[in-house]
């Protein structure tokens, strides 16, 4: 099942010393006599609260994420291996949220919004992105433990942080062609074209039998296919035209155009044809390999090594590689001075720790 991933903020997660609900929050009667549990307020951003059970979910995301098993939030609290991992990402986690938070209020205080038709667009991307349907995303929102007014705050948060960066961050950033052009002569590792083989293929193929409900290989059968694919790279190697060969007596549906595939990334190739081009210099011929339902015969037309691309093909790139690397100095600086502006009021002292120990972190990486 694809799972509905969340935001940063959903990513907000709870100490190594999470506790059961029951032991956070208190319980009170109800007026049917019940009890009922009072969400615990966590800590509150310019008045924004985030609860305990918010929380409680973001752990779990946070750990699916990391394809990791967790069914409730109790598993938190009492799996010593899960516990150990919230308390290695809890810091930073917690500060990405927060400083996601002020960003998403920041946008809201210059008027920026997400409406229900933006939410209808984001929706129908998931399910393409997915290939999945109506039925098929409620089951994985079911999974992920995510109701619909959660997987919209999470896009409208995404979106609104975006249209912050956009209009306060980018905006300021300057790209020169210098610049351009120095860092494509820094990084050239960054703009390879991939190698490529462009190859004709030969295919003999195994009859399969039904023998008791079951599809089997005949043994005589597929030696008779073998040696067919073996005769055939004889008379290739002595000279005889590949394509004829192709022509005469190829099963595959390359056969039509001689046999011709490619041009192919070498890394898509399945490891046997790749082992058996790997040594193979233009216009020789592959050993016989027994790949999938038969035998196929290999001729190496034309082979390209990876180069660096020209400047123009990449210039776009480029300029996207520089802005996400300044992007972050940038965001840092603005989220410096919505920092100093913010009222971050933390109702449990272990969370703040946390969170200052992650801002700690953050300021000693620079």
């Amino acid at each position: 099942m694809i799972r509905v991933r969340a935001s940063i903020v959903a990513a907000l997660i709870l100490t190594s010393v999470a506790l059961p609900r029951s032991q956070n929050a208190p319980a009170v009667p109800s007026a049917q006599g019940k009890s009922t549990i009072l969400e615990k307020v966590v800590v509150k951003v310019n008045g924004e609260i985030l609860t305990l059970s918010e929380i409680e979910r973001m752990q779990i995301e946070v750990l699916q994420d990391q394809n990791r098993q967790t069914a409730t939030p109790r598993d938190l609290a009492s799996d010593p291996k899960l516990m150990a991992a919230l308390a290695e990402v809890t810091p930073q986690l917690l500060v990405e949220a927060i400083d996601l938070l002020l960003l998403v209020q920041h946008g809201h205080e210059l008027g920026m919004k997400f409406t229900d038709e933006n939410f209808k667009f984001a929706l129908e991307n998931v399910k393409k992105a997915n290939k999945m349907d109506d039925r098929q995303l409620a089951a994985a929102m079911k999974e992920a433990g995510m109701t619909m007014d959660q997987l919209r705050q999470n896009f409208e948060r995404t979106s609104i942080r975006q249209q912050v960066e956009q209009r306060e961050i980018m905006r300021n950033m300057t790209l020169t062609e210098e610049e351009a052009r120095q860092y494509f002569k820094s990084h050239p590792e960054q703009f390879m074209t991939p190698p490529t083989v462009t190859v004709r293929e030969i295919a003999i193929m195994v009859p399969v039998e039904t023998v008791g409900g079951q599809q089997t290989v005949n043994v005589a059968k597929d030696e008779e296919a073998r040696d067919k694919a073996a005769a055939l790279r004889a008379r290739a190697l002595k000279g005889e035209d590949f394509v004829a060969l192709v022509t005469e007596a190829s099963e595959a549906g390359t056969k039509a155009n001689g046999g011709l595939i490619g041009p192919v990334l070498i890394a898509d190739l399945a490891p046997a044809i790749g082992a058996a081009l790997e040594k193979l210099k233009a216009g020789e011929i592959s050993e016989v390999i027994r790949l999938g339902n038969g035998y196929r015969i290999f001729k190496l037309e034309t082979r390209t090594a990876s180069e660096v691309e020209p400047f123009n093909a990449v210039r776009n790139q480029i300029s996207q590689r520089i802005y996400e690397s300044r992007l972050g100095v940038e965001t840092k600086k603005f989220l410096d001075v919505l920092h100093k502006q913010a009222l971050i009021e933390w109702k449990d002292d272990a969370f703040q720790k946390m969170y200052e120990q992650g801002k700690a972190k953050v300021a000693k990486a620079g």
